[in-house]
């Protein structure tokens, strides 16, 4: 009789306390103190890298297939961490640097070079026997390490494979429609354990992610919504193997098709992105990717972080120029708009006490696709900081403690996020606390609420909070 592994459990079924696959490494990044106002002079567009565009256009002039598959060579090498579609970016250029860095070449390899690097990736790929294959029971196609993972049983809705040690383990899992959705699914695999810390969360309308960690593993759960209902996965395994199992996550989160009878037979390719998402994130330098986060405290006016906008001589929400309300500060400033359709005007409750260092908090961020992603963090020193994992477009980000108080605001993140194994990891960030924001917006003329009483939940204060929150942009 097989034995279960007592370690490992989701909210849909079964127990994990192995931590994401692809959220490998906790790390901080001391940022430095808020800039001053930002000045209100257009910047010049950066000069192009020459060694890039060379790079890019060697490239670009390949088949499509040999793009391809050099990508996936180079996840196979651990020099890749994105998603294999063909597309040059900034990560695959990375990848050959790092590559070429190894094996004694420069740059994009030459031909010779390139077939060198395919027969790596598929020497690395046959060594553990990685097939991608369609699972019957679930319906997803998916691709397993066979040789890795060798112990093959059907269960309930889909198959689990596990090493022969039971150290890995990844399942498939299938819903048929109308059984659950993706936001019960959410909810059952973030809800709070003692023993289990969320790393990474992210739910849209149709696929979500988790990640999460314990003292002795690491977990990565994905699942896409369809017609047919919910197909997804789940990998889990000691921290221990993270050298191993690192790379293989990437292989295998990219091989991943929920519906692949409902595919589209030459759907276009995406943009380069992170393999967590099955709709990348915007790419450094898009125009779609948010320069920082707003928040609407009151009609036509839009609270944000001066040190995220600097450098940005025209910013714009939904599409309207603003300008900047006299009288900002350093590290606060005031955007005026027009009326900004779909978005309520929020008097928020400020918290202006001492925060604990380790504090649980929580950042709002609004993304590329306008939606709000929750970021789960603690409080650093003095309450100044906070340590989560935030994306490029947070600054501004309003936090919030557990009782869904207005604890501060994000000061500013990197323009160019840092991944390890395809995820952000929490990093530390500076935050504009309450007691500023409380000064700053009472001499701007903006009403503020006591915190309340009877402490609501943090529920229903990021609800109230995401009907006020916009995304700012900067006009190219």
């Amino acid at each position: 009789m097989m034995r279960r592994d007592p370690t490992i459990r989701d909210g849909t079924g079964w127990v994990m306390t192995l931590t994401a696959a692809l959220a490998s490494v906790q790390m901080a990044l001391a940022q430095t103190p808020p800039a001053p106002a930002p000045a209100r002079v257009k910047p010049s567009a950066p000069a192009p890298d020459p060694a890039f565009e060379a790079a890019r256009t060697a490239f670009e002039a390949l088949p499509e297939a040999e793009r391809k598959g050099l990508q996936d060579a180079l996840v196979w090498t651990g020099d890749y961490n994105s998603v294999v579609n063909g597309t040059f970016g900034r990560r695959s250029y990375e990848a050959f640097l790092a590559y070429a860095k190894r094996s004694g070449g420069t740059g994009l390899p030459d031909a010779t070079g390139r077939a060198a690097l395919l027969k790596e990736g598929a020497a690395a790929r046959a060594a553990v026997r990685f097939v991608v294959k369609s699972d019957p029971v679930s319906g997803v196609v998916l691709g397993v390490p066979e040789r890795i993972l060798p112990k093959r049983t059907p269960q309930s809705g889909g198959t689990r494979w596990q090493s022969a040690d039971w150290r890995i383990t990844l399942e498939t899992k299938s819903y048929p429609a109308g059984e659950t959705g993706l936001e019960a699914v959410f909810a059952r695999i973030t809800a709070p354990s003692a023993d289990r810390r969320i790393t990474y969360k992210l739910l849209r309308p149709d696929f979500l992610v988790v990640t999460a960690e314990t003292g002795t593993g690491r977990s990565y759960i994905r699942y896409a919504a369809g017609e047919a209902g919910l197909r997804g996965f789940t990998l889990g395994y000691d921290k221990a193997l993270s050298g191993e199992v690192d790379r293989l996550s990437i292989a295998i989160a990219n091989s991943f098709v929920p519906f692949a009878d409902a595919a589209p037979a030459s759907a276009p390719a995406p943009a380069e992105a992170v393999v967590a998402s099955p709709s990348p994130p915007p790419v450094l330098g898009s125009q779609r990717v948010p320069a920082a986060t707003g928040l609407v405290v009151a009609p036509g006016r839009v609270l944000t972080s001066a040190a995220a906008l600097e450098g940005c001589g025209a910013p714009m929400i939904a599409g309207l120029p603003t300008r900047p309300s006299p009288g900002g500060a350093a590290d606060l400033m005031i955007l005026e708009t027009g009326p900004l359709p779909g978005r309520a005007a929020l008097a928020p409750s400020v918290h202006t006490g001492a925060i604990a260092d380790g504090e649980g908090l929580v950042a709002l961020v609004v993304d590329a696709e306008g939606g709000v992603l929750v970021a789960p963090g603690h409080s650093g020193p003095g309450g100044g900081r906070i340590s989560a994992p935030l994306q490029p477009g947070a600054g501004g980000a309003p936090v919030l403690d557990r009782a869904g108080t207005l604890t501060g605001l994000v000061a500013t993140v990197p323009k160019q996020p840092r991944l390890i194994a395809g995820i952000m990891p929490p990093a530390s960030y500076g935050l504009v606390r309450g007691d500023a924001l409380a000064t700053f917006l009472g001499a701007a003329g903006v009403r503020t609420e006591p915190a309340p009483k009877a402490a609501g939940t943090l529920g229903e204060a990021v609800a109230a909070l995401a009907g006020a929150m916009v995304a700012i942009t900067c006009q190219p």
